[in-house]
């Protein structure tokens, strides 16, 4: 006798798993050897001192590297407040976590404190030496960014404690208006800035990825591995907290406590990937909207394979961005392109959400 098809047995995660590793899989190498200069796995073997070799290991590698994590963090980021938010087109930036980072990574900016280039180039030097030392070497732009996504947060959690099962429309709306603050005092910025500073302030605002040092990536790694595990670790609660508040305290949930942590969790992987790699739409809404309607809402499921998801859907995004580039002349937004696709696939996921409810009615 077969399952329903929702149901969670370890035969269907660990097939689903697999299936989602291998796909990322694919993508990773297609990432990693394609581009407008392509790298041949054969010149890598026998000329590892080569152009290509070089290209591979300083470029290709670190940015794909990168480019996985942020992916896996706001889509798993996207999965669990979509359920927190008990609302299936939340975003991640909705709590106003993507708002606050690049609130104060601009601030920083506008004041001359650093470079777009410097937002990420300290990150590493608390791994090449001493802590100290390594923290002061972190750049101002990435301190300010990280700061601002802090205080968003803790702000946004103020704002909702206490008011019991309004909760998380408590959150929502604070997001939403916190965000657009940190949009109208960002424009103020950019008037006021500097003009030779304003061009790269608005591309890094338009989601890029660099090409980050060792260090960088591993530190993102931690941060996202302790994120998305808490999410992990409480995606049983999050199922129960999907009924509503009492019947999940009925339960044994304790409510405020379960929700704090993710709404912890979840910003905390949005503020790492921000910093790294400005605002970057659309794959925390897109990715997990697609998985819920695809495999159920047990977010046991969704969050693993989100994340898995998310990175293989920004890996293709960098690499179609990369691969235009002799049509634009330059190397597009990550971000730009994220939208592109997933503008279109919102919509027509929106308009099949809404022929079903009119269907069932």
């Amino acid at each position: 006798m077969t399952s329903p098809p929702h149901v969670l047995t370890p035969a269907r995660v660990l097939g689903l798993s697999g299936v989602f590793l291998a796909g990322l899989a694919v993508v990773f190498l297609l990432t990693v050897f394609l581009g407008e200069q392509a790298v041949s796995p054969r010149v890598l073997l026998e000329e590892p001192g080569s152009l290509e070799a070089r290209i591979f290991w300083s470029l290709r590698l670190p940015h794909a590297c990168l480019a996985a994590l942020v992916g896996a963090g706001l889509a798993a980021s996207g999965s669990t407040l979509q359920g927190v938010l008990r609302n299936p087109l939340a975003d991640p930036f909705v709590l106003g976590v993507s708002g606050g980072a690049a609130l104060g990574a601009s601030l920083a900016l506008a004041l001359g404190l650093g470079t777009v280039g410097d937002l990420t180039s300290g990150l590493s030097g608390g791994l090449s030496g001493s802590l100290g030392g390594g923290l002061s070497r972190l750049s101002a732009p990435a301190l300010f960014a990280f700061a601002g996504a802090v205080a968003a947060m803790f702000f946004v959690l103020a704002a909702s404690r206490g008011q019991g099962g309004r909760a998380p429309y408590a959150a929502l709306l604070t997001g939403v208006v916190f965000n657009a603050f940190a949009s109208a005092v960002i424009t103020l910025l950019k008037a006021l800035s500097d003009p030779n500073r304003l061009g790269e302030l608005l591309f890094w605002l338009a989601g890029t990825l660099g090409h980050e040092r060792a260090g960088t990536l591993v530190l993102s790694a931690v941060l996202q591995a302790v994120a998305v595990g808490v999410m992990l670790a409480l995606s049983g609660r999050l199922n129960l907290l999907s009924l509503g508040d009492a019947d999940a305290a009925s339960l044994g949930v304790d409510v405020a406590r379960t929700r704090r942590w993710l709404l912890l969790a979840a910003s905390a992987s949005v503020a790492g990937a921000v910093v790294l790699s400005g605002l970057i739409g659309f794959v925390g809404l897109i990715v997990p909207h697609v998985l819920r309607l695809a495999l159920g809402p047990d977010q046991r499921l969704l969050v693993p394979l989100s994340a898995l998801g998310g990175a293989a859907f920004l890996l293709l995004a960098d690499l179609l961005a990369r691969m235009a580039q002799p049509l634009f002349g330059q190397e597009l937004p990550v971000g730009v392109v994220t939208a592109v696709l997933g503008g279109p696939l919102f919509l027509a996921l929106l308009h099949r959400r809404g022929r079903l409810s009119s269907s069932s009615l």
